[in-house]
């Protein structure tokens, strides 16, 4: 005789992957890394600071 199986383990199993699987269309449709924020961040801040370092003072 064989085990009975959970079918609520299955279900769940499938609601998971379901969810991973949107979870990584979207990391890659909107995501950026961690990296890239502090990057682009720092590009921003250091432009800023340049174009006040030439303005010219009334």
């Amino acid at each position: 005789m064989s085990k009975p199986t959970n079918l609520n383990r299955f279900r769940k199993n499938r609601a998971r992957a379901d969810q991973q699987a949107r979870a990584d269309q979207n990391a890659i449709r909107f995501g950026r890394t961690k990296l890239q924020k502090q990057l682009e961040k720092t590009r921003l801040l250091q432009a800023d600071r340049n174009l006040d370092a030439h303005r010219k003072e009334e």
